[in-house]
């Protein structure tokens, strides 16, 4: 890696001389728990089992890249979940899923600037389906719980592209989308948290794109061009104007 250029505090790059200019890019993705919203929904879901640090202690190694087999252990967290009700993860949504800072304004400048958005995410599609709606997302992928009579059976249903949106899923999602539209992974940015969010990240930074990573766990931090460490996502604007 080359020398990192340090900003105001919280803002590190490395690998490029910044300002980029966003119109260069075509596609941005971005992971959703602890990126574009505050919370990991499924250790919130969990809560209403009480079992919210048992899933939260899963959740935590696997961003930390301590779980290798990210679908094992997501299999793990969503089991622990069953009996829940629908209306309690529509309470998670409501109460205690919040937009994290900067998050609206960064998307809308991706927006204006021409990008397509993409929001790829190792959680459900209760949650992404309404953060694509709600920041006017042009793709999801994510995953679907199993519903029996309004409540979490544990398990997941399969999906057309496969059982389980993981780190690879994420990699091979964002470049599925760069294919359709005509471009290649140096016009792709990819944010992300965890350790699931690194393959993205580097199928973009590897290409000549650009990888994010958002108050990050620290070995994303070390691999990101873009670490944002404090303030919010738009931060990324005073590196890609």
């Amino acid at each position: 890696m080359s020398t990192v250029f340090s900003f105001a505090p919280g803002l590190d790059v490395q690998g490029f001389t910044p300002p980029l200019r966003l119109a260069d890019f075509k596609l941005v993705a971005f992971d959703m728990d602890s990126t574009l919203i505050n919370i990991e929904c499924v250790d919130e879901i969990a809560d209403a089992a009480g079992r919210k640090a048992e899933v939260a202690a899963i959740t935590e190694a696997a961003m930390r890249g301590e779980i290798t087999d990210y679908k094992d252990s997501l299999r793990q967290r969503v089991a622990l979940l069953k009996g829940v009700t629908v209306a309690h993860m529509e309470e998670v949504y409501t109460q205690r899923l919040m937009l994290n800072p900067g998050a609206e304004a960064l998307v809308q400048a991706c927006k204006a600037a021409g990008l397509k958005v993409l929001l790829v995410s190792g959680g459900f599609t209760f949650f992404t389906d309404r953060i694509k709606a709600r920041l006017g997302m042009d793709f999801a992928r994510s995953n679907v719980l199993e519903v029996a009579d309004g409540v979490l059976t544990g398990r997941m249903v399969d999906q057309p592209w496969g059982d389980i949106c993981d780190g690879a899923e994420k990699r091979r999602t964002l470049l599925e989308v760069a294919t359709l539209m005509g471009i290649t992974p140096a016009q792709c940015i990819a944010v992300g948290d965890g350790a699931n969010d690194l393959p993205m990240m580097k199928a973009c930074s590897e290409a000549g794109g650009l990888s994010v990573a958002y108050h990050a766990k620290p070995a994303v931090r070390a691999q990101a061009m873009v670490a944002i460490n404090g303030g919010g996502l738009d931060r990324l604007l005073e590196v890609v104007r």
